[in-house]
């Protein structure tokens, strides 16, 4: 892991890194400033140019890219099985819940102060954001689920798109998928608002297809899932990128109980 003042060496987006409207200036190479941030809403709102192709954005977050995202349901697969969810309407609330409550909202927040971490090229947080969201998951699948997924990534990009800035995550023995993704497109110059909206999106919409699979729904009822569910996310988006480190915590208690059952369970599709 490099020294506090080592710089990440990143890939700058156009319009900066510093926050909107806080009359900061972008990052100049060299010793870069370590301390908390806060971002305001400002930072939410268009970002117009930037060094990445959103294209890579797409491929990253695409259901076909190698990090086996189908194959984790985050406890749905046992709350169907215990009859917890037997419609659309009881899916959609409980993917609410997961959204508002649990990892859609903590994730975010690891994501974006992971993103904000490379951008400013400071190790030292970045790797307390990678500690603290490793420590997160509060069941054995739910941290193989990060975990694993946040390992492939980076295996992934790094084979294809190799960066330096990345270096010091791949020498770390865990690093939680929210980490892993948001480090990754601020090294490669990504904005934050576009790649946080996407990752969320992303998050939600494999949660869907799980429970389409599971119930089981049609194609039609997963489609107004995610209808459903654009308010939510857009809520998400905005108060998790104004949000700091200090502010991660979660009120899912019954996910967490999901995914510590579904540990036990006879028969299973997914690993989570």
């Amino acid at each position: 892991m490099p020294g506090d003042d080592e710089e990440l060496g990143v890939s700058r987006p156009a319009t900066g890194t510093a926050e909107a409207g806080a009359g900061a200036q972008t990052p100049s190479r060299g010793v870069q400033p370590c301390g908390q941030r806060r971002q305001g809403a400002a930072e939410v709102g268009a970002e117009a140019r930037h060094d990445g192709s959103l294209a890579r954005l797409f491929t990253w977050l695409s259901p076909a890219f190698p990090v086996g995202s189908f194959s984790y349901s985050h406890g749905l697969e046992w709350v169907v099985e215990a009859g917890g969810i037997k419609n659309a309407a009881d899916l959609g609330d409980w993917l609410e819940d997961v959204l508002a409550h649990g990892a859609g909202r903590s994730d975010l927040i690891f994501f974006a102060e992971a993103w904000r971490a490379v951008s400013l090229g400071c190790a030292a947080r970045l790797e307390e954001v990678t500690a603290l969201a490793a420590a997160f998951a509060a069941s054995a699948e739910r941290r193989l689920e990060t975990l694993a997924q946040g390992a492939a990534f980076l295996a992934a990009v790094g084979a294809v798109w190799p960066h330096p800035a990345l270096a010091c995550l791949a020498r770390l023995p865990e690093v939680a998928y929210p980490v892993a993704v948001g480090a990754s497109t601020a090294a490669h110059g990504l904005p934050l608002a576009a790649s946080a909206q996407a990752f969320l999106q992303a998050f939600a919409a494999n949660l869907v297809s799980a429970g389409v699979r599971l119930v089981p729904l049609g194609q039609t009822d997963g489609l107004r899932l995610l209808a459903r569910l654009e308010p939510t996310l857009a809520r998400l988006l905005e108060g998790g990128l104004a949000a700091t480190l200090q502010e991660v915590g979660g009120a899912a208690i019954l996910v967490d109980i999901a995914s510590m059952r579904h540990e036990t369970q006879y028969t299973r599709l997914f690993r989570s």
